[in-house]
């Protein structure tokens, strides 16, 4: 019987001596999170942000993880989903920080989100970067908040111009979102430049987070004397904008802002939107280098063309380690939290995916704008570089 216990003793010393050993073994870790729209209105937004994410993971987990001061630490990255509602991004970014212990958050995406969350972040001292949120308030006052894309102030006055150049008319329509915040500081920002530089906005017709019939505001679209229409809209509205306006016998120009650039947009708007220009991140079409890379990549995993969410989330993503990198780790939650924000600060340029960046103190990236053209294929292709 004691040789019996004795056995027994040593093979539980055994098995803790085996478990201690893989638990040394185990990979030091670095934990980011990804405050992004599995659900809701626009669930393809946090398609593209997670696809993306997925594929930053891969590329440096197979090469044993992110090289930190001389030590080796594997990716951990944690989607939670915002339904792309405000109450949610809060929800998610407050589990975020305290439940999953992330160091730093990648996104929210869209301005929407991203100002209610942002303040949740700054004030609990955790950096957060969005890919794709253009309303300067995302930034403003909030060190530790940072941005990947450039502003509304810029996209509006370069998609005006354009809009000028491009289509010659003098009257334009606008009809936005009244619920969402990037929506209606685009339209205004664009409403402002067009009238103190073009012409007239002859309409400017608003609609709500719900609404699915857009007829009555299209009705004064399509009966005004507007040379083009600008939608600074979601893609899932847009879709449905085009149909129904191309349905009530409008045959003129559209212009759109970089939120139409989902892989969705063709099809939810049968076709309609062909033709049609929006300001944008990149251009998938013709891209080349390691764009041209990641496109391929993506395209290979998921079987469509990555759009703007899921590029700049790429370039947001590497913005935060390029950050740890310099920054260092010490274990220390709270101080590396700090360290990494001070990192993002100091970064002076970055060469992305989507552009070359210079960083402003205020965490604002300088960068070009392009000009994409609808084909008939529902690829988004190249007509031009828009500088700041």
């Amino acid at each position: 019987m004691k040789r019996l216990r004795k056995i027994i003793f040593l093979g539980v010393i055994a098995s803790l001596a085996v478990t201690n050993s893989f638990a040394a073994k185990k990979p030091k870790t670095i934990k980011l999170g990804f405050n992004i729209p599995l659900t809701g209105d626009s669930p393809k937004v946090g398609e593209s942000a997670k696809y993306a994410g997925e594929i930053v993971k891969e590329e440096i987990n197979s090469q044993g993880g992110l090289e930190v001061k001389g030590q080796k630490y594997m990716l951990e990255f944690v989607y939670v989903d915002n339904e792309l509602k405000a109450d949610s991004a809060i929800n998610a970014a407050n589990k975020l920080v305290d439940i999953d212990k992330v160091l730093a958050s990648i996104g929210p995406e869209g301005s929407g989100r991203s100002i209610p969350a942002g303040e949740v972040y700054n004030d609990m001292k955790v950096p957060m970067i969005s890919p794709w949120s253009t309303n300067p308030k995302v930034t403003e006052g909030r060190p530790f908040c940072f941005r990947a894309c450039f502003l509304d102030p810029f996209q509006a006055p370069v998609g005006a111009k354009f809009a000028s150049e491009q289509f010659g008319g003098k009257n334009v329509a606008i009809v936005y979102n009244l619920e969402d915040d990037y929506s209606k500081t685009l339209a205004e920002l664009f409403k402002a430049e067009w009238e103190s530089k073009y012409g007239k906005v002859v309409v400017f017709e608003s609609f709500g987070q719900k609404d699915q019939d857009f007829s009555v505001q299209l009705t004064k679209v399509v009966n005004s004397n507007a040379d083009f229409l600008y939608l600074p809209d979601y893609y899932n509205f847009v879709g449905l904008i085009t149909s129904q306006a191309k349905d009530l016998g409008w045959s003129k120009p559209v212009m759109g802002s970089d939120s139409w650039g989902s892989a969705d947009l063709f099809p939810l708007s049968k076709g309609a939107v062909v033709g049609n220009y929006f300001t944008t991140h990149y251009a998938a079409k013709g891209a080349t280098g390691k764009t041209k890379e990641f496109i391929e990549k993506y395209k290979k995993l998921h079987g469509y063309v990555p759009d703007d969410v899921a590029a700049l989330t790429y370039d947001a993503t590497y913005i935060v380690l390029q950050a740890i990198q310099s920054a260092g780790l010490t274990g220390n939650l709270k101080k590396d939290r700090v360290a990494i924000k001070d990192a993002m600060g100091k970064i002076k340029s970055f060469d992305g995916i989507t552009g070359n960046m210079q960083f402003t103190p205020e965490g604002d990236p300088l960068k070009e704008a392009v000009i994409v053209r609808v084909t008939p294929e529902g690829e988004f292709e190249f007509v031009k570089s828009l500088k700041p």
